[in-house]
């Protein structure tokens, strides 16, 4: 299989399932161009990329496995550059992946998540208040910003024991994170701002510490004398921690919500009892990716593709970036069939890889899905007449390829 010329990825992400709709087209892995010319594969066939996710043949590491990266071609102003700068287990690979991993896992343990759901009830019950106070006497309520956004935003600020006074000026980098048609200059200012809330966070944890994940990180950085966590792989886990706990875990609720708003007959078998709230969730997944694509993995090796049951003749050269298409392989006909476009609550099987797979699967994921399983039904429970105020169509999307959701959700809460 030959390219003439890489598909060219809209920085913008003014149409994720248009994209990914072309990107499956052009065959299950197709050449890609990203921001700045920089080139990567994208993996669009279901069965394939969950095999990729899998192979220890795959790296996160740039600084090991990614030749651009290695020849010093990746800059500062590029508007994917923290996504691959960073130093923890996002970005890490073998034995150095499991020691960072191994420091956040504690604060996400089935124990630990189960544990939160009277907080996480407690307040999505504040915000409903507040939305049926900015909804009184018909008034539209931007849903996104009233109640999808502060509920995991507390959660996670809870987590980590982040300062109420941190908190707007955290919103504004992390949402600079995922802005991925940014400018150079907004790119290096965005990533300057970052460290230096980080910054106070860290100092005013070291003066003084709290029963938080960060204050435990801080602990263990001490402990270990920075032989099990140095200080750059310290600031770099917060960066993951909570850019994943702000943008991604606010997007299902939005799209949740967006679906079944636009399919009343959709809401009306889960209001009915023929589907549940969990089946809600796992189609949203499925069908609305919180997260359409996920910059970088890198190949260790060289990857004949054939060999792991996708194109013949097709290889991933040693050094070559991979993009991970999520909203592409969830839509995969392959694997959900001819109607795979389709919201369908009802549908027998909603696999997808939105929390990712293998030896990178989200830790959050059983968090997400809680605080998605609380806010749902009490929502809809609530206002019973909840409607969009515009048109699902108008909704103007996140400006970034890689999140997947929307800049304001109007609605009227009836």
């Amino acid at each position: 299989m030959q390219f003439s010329r890489p598909m060219v990825i809209d920085p913008t992400g003014r149409d994720i399932h248009g994209e990914a709709a072309q990107i499956r087209e052009r065959g299950p892995v197709t050449p890609v161009e990203l921001p700045h010319g920089v080139p990567a594969w994208a993996v669009s066939s279901a069965p394939l990329l969950k095999r990729l996710l899998t192979d220890p043949r795959v790296s996160k590491d740039p600084r090991r496995h990614w030749q651009r990266w290695i020849d010093g071609e990746v800059s500062p102003d590029w508007p994917l550059y923290t996504w691959v700068a960073v130093q923890n287990m996002f970005t890490a690979y073998g034995t150095e992946h499991k020691r960072l991993r191994v420091l956040v896992s504690k604060a996400f343990t089935a124990r630990r998540t189960a544990a939160l759901r009277p907080r996480i009830e407690e307040i999505t019950a504040a915000l409903l208040d507040r939305v049926a106070k900015a909804g009184a006497d018909g008034h539209a309520v931007d849903l996104r910003e009233e109640f999808c956004y502060p509920l995991p935003i507390q959660v996670i600020g809870e987590l980590l024991g982040l300062p109420q006074e941190l908190g707007a000026e955290l919103r504004v980098v992390v949402d600079g994170v995922f802005h991925t048609s940014a400018g150079p200059a907004e790119v290096a200012d965005n990533y300057a701002r970052f460290y230096a809330v980080l910054g106070e966070l860290v100092a005013a944890k070291r003066a003084a510490p709290g029963d938080d994940l960060t204050s435990a990180l801080i602990s263990a950085r001490e402990e270990g004398g920075g032989t099990r966590l140095s200080e750059q792989e310290l600031l770099d886990t917060l960066i993951l921690v909570i850019s994943a706990g702000h943008e991604t875990t606010v997007n299902l609720p939005d799209n949740a919500v967006h679906a079944l708003l636009g399919h009343p007959a959709q809401l009306a078998l889960v209001l009915g009892g023929q589907a549940s709230w969990d089946d809600v969730i796992e189609e949203t997944l499925r069908a609305e990716a919180p997260v359409a694509s996920l910059p970088l993995r890198y190949a260790v090796e060289d990857l004949p593709l054939g060999e792991l049951g996708g194109p013949d003749g097709v290889v991933i050269r040693k050094g070559e970036a991979i993009l991970a298409a999520y909203a592409a392989a969830g839509r995969d006909p392959e694997q959900h069939g001819p109607d795979a476009a389709v919201f369908d609550v009802t549908r027998a099987s909603k696999d997808h890889l939105a929390f990712g797979y293998g030896v990178h699967p989200c830790l959050g994921a059983p968090l997400g899905r809680l605080e998605a399983r609380v806010a749902l039904p009490a929502l809809f429970e609530r206002f019973q007449g909840l409607a969009l105020a515009v048109p699902g169509e108008r909704l103007p999307p996140v400006d970034s390829f890689i999140s997947h959701g929307h800049r304001s959700l109007a609605v009227l809460t009836g």
